[in-house]
């Protein structure tokens, strides 16, 4: 009796004011009465804890995207919850610590955030998906009267989540802080106890609950704490609870013969049709082999032998120019090749750059733009040991975000120059596109350009052994579709190494050094990461990287401002004007902590291209 009355004395001062638990869930159109926690104006504010969970649904995978939803730091988040990355995507529904100022404002206690509505949807939404009970749609809605039922993109919304600060007694008892929780279904007193280390009994007091008492999901509760959180993650959810039989109805058979019929129709027809469709694509599989077959053959008699010792002739053109002694291609590498590219003589690569006209054709360092068979291609003068490089390098891989080698012209010797030639895509490189201010890039092209970049990359890093790091990425070396796709271009060349081979303290990307420790397999891929984060400063930016102040004026920009809307202005200030208004600003932001998170001096600490792409293909 005397415990009893003990625990009630506890509840009732556990903080300024009495904290009751709400059992109406977050989406509830009733009274708002209880569903946040009362106080008095005298309550001083406090620094506390929420605790939210990962949800990929809505795009709180990450340290990054909680951290913008709750406008905290990252690195806070990182030290609290014990993880090592802010763009580690984390299992689904893996509990976060996430640190919030509460304080009294009327009536009530509350952490005040704003929240900008990213695409059209309603408050029940927000509340209960978005914040995840932390909040009533009905609190929402009378914080927000002036919106609708629906609410609109780019609508700023206040967003007041519930919290409590200890007093009275609880605070003589040692109560350091009272963290709000949300229940989910399946969630129990005795293992929520236990993920706090706690006794069940303060958990009971601090919300008036009874030992019997039952909790319902899309509600919170208060865990009180006398020291700093930490959430025992190994401690598993309780089972939920048990479904009742439904109550069973009991349907009359009817005999109904020409439905019967009309089903086996059905079946018979349904398996005639898959047997028709299984032999016209067997017929189909037939005809195209022998028709490769017939290709091949036709096309093995035309490039019988390709090498520098040979005769350099054209397919297309039939002309014939001299021959050399020997070969820098080894006869493996041909082999792999030979029904794979197009050789050509000098006379068409004359032909196709206007005798290699500088004023006209040339678009780079021994680059031409040229024309063959009314296809523009674009013909890299090179060394012929290098011509094997890039050919070995080109012939081990095959993705769509690479430029194509299409074929070779091969010098008199060993000692002249060969050429390469490559597909050259419609829209030219990505420098020029951001620079062309009649046919603007749009945001969504540009985040686009941006996924197929880091979509080559990862596949270089992770998806070809060995590893193989670009070293030359750039906006000049990245180019465009007529689709606004993007292509990669500089495969294989001198610059460009296998991962496992460098060695290297300081790389120059775009003109700019990207710093670098000694480095080994894994920091080497951490160079093109760096040079991924300029590129990504260019497509926000529309400016042009080059030595300079360009780097430390972007860190400038994206350093933040003294509050939220300072950090927004800033934002605002450094994005290209030509994009006006047409983006999202939370897509902004992002990109640009992924970017500032690429150019990081530590090249340890820079973000993986795996993990970059996971951020990016929610934006696509």
């Amino acid at each position: 009796m005397i415990y009893a009355l003990f625990l009630i004395w506890v509840a009732a001062s556990s903080s300024s004011a009495q904290q009751f638990y709400d059992p109406s869930d977050c989406s509830s159109d009733t009274s708002n009465q209880g569903s946040r926690y009362s106080c008095d104006s005298a309550q001083q504010p406090c620094r506390t804890f929420l605790v939210y969970r990962a949800n990929q649904h809505f795009g709180h995978q990450n340290l990054l995207n909680i951290s913008a939803l709750f406008q905290v730091e990252s690195d806070e988040l990182l030290d609290l919850n014990n993880i090592a990355s802010p763009l580690e995507t984390l299992k689904r529904g893996r509990e976060v610590l996430v640190p919030i100022n509460c304080s009294c404002s009327g009536e009530y206690f509350q952490a005040s955030l704003s929240y900008i509505v990213s695409e059209r949807t309603s408050f029940p939404e927000i509340a209960c998906g978005v914040f995840e009970g932390l909040l009533k749609s009905l609190t929402l809605l009378q914080e927000n009267p002036s919106q609708g039922t629906d609410v609109e993109t780019g609508v700023k919304l206040d967003v007041p989540l519930r919290c409590a600060c200890p007093g009275g007694f609880a605070r003589f008892n040692g109560v350091k802080y009272l963290v709000t929780y949300p229940i989910l279904e399946g969630d129990g007193i005795t293992p929520l106890s236990m993920k706090f280390s706690i006794a069940p009994e303060d958990l009971l007091a601090a919300n008036h609950l009874e030992p019997k008492s039952t909790v319902y999901p899309n509600t919170t509760v208060l865990v009180p704490l006398k020291s700093d959180p930490v959430i025992n993650l190994n401690v598993p959810d309780s089972p939920p609870p048990t479904p009742g039989f439904l109550p069973t109805i009991t349907v009359e058979k009817t005999k109904n013969t020409k439905l019967r019929k009309l089903y086996i129709a059905g079946s018979v027809v349904g398996f005639f049709l898959i047997v028709v469709a299984l032999l016209a694509c067997g017929f189909y599989v037939k005809a195209v082999k022998k028709w490769k077959g017939e290709r091949l053959q036709s096309f093995t008699d035309r490039n019988s032998v390709l090498s520098c010792s040979t005769a350099r002739s054209s397919p297309r053109s039939g002309q014939t120019g001299r021959s050399s002694t020997n070969s820098c291609l080894s006869p493996d590498l041909l082999a792999g090749i030979k029904f794979s590219l197009y050789k050509y003589g000098i006379e068409d690569i004359k032909r196709a750059t206007n005798d290699f006209n500088e004023d006209t054709n040339k678009i780079g360092e021994q680059v031409y733009k040229g024309l063959i068979d009314n296809e523009s291609v674009m013909i890299k003068q090179m060394r012929c040991e290098d011509t094997r490089q890039v050919i070995d390098m080109h012939s081990k891989i095959n993705h769509v975000n690479i430029v194509s080698l299409h074929g070779v012209c091969y010098g008199e010797n060993d000692l002249a120059w060969s050429y390469l030639i490559f597909e050259l895509p419609t829209n030219g490189c990505l420098r020029n596109c951001l620079s062309n201010q009649a046919n603007r890039l749009s945001w969504r092209r540009r985040t686009q350009i941006a996924f197929d970049v880091a979509t080559i990359l990862n596949y270089l890093h992770y998806c070809i052994f060995p590893s193989y790091a670009h070293m030359s990425v750039n906006s000049r070396n990245i180019y465009v579709t007529s689709k606004w796709r993007a292509k990669l271009a500089k495969i294989g060349s001198t610059l460009a190494v296998s991962a496992s081979t460098m060695n290297d303290k300081v790389v120059t990307v775009n003109g700019l050094v990207a710093p670098q420790n000694p480095m080994n397999e894994a920091a080497s891929v951490k160079v093109d990461v760096f040079a991924f984060g300029v590129v990504l400063l260019e497509l926000i930016s529309g400016k042009e990287a080059a030595q300079g102040t360009f780097l430390k004026d972007s860190i400038r920009f994206l350093g933040g401002g003294a509050n939220e809307e300072g950090c927004f202005e800033q934002l605002r200030s450094f994005i290209d004007p030509s994009l006006k208004n047409e983006y999202l600003i939370a897509e902004a932001l992002c990109l640009a902590v992924l970017a500032k998170a690429c150019i990081e001096d530590d090249p340890l600490r820079r973000p993986s291209m795996d993990d970059i792409l996971k951020v990016l293909g929610r934006m696509v």
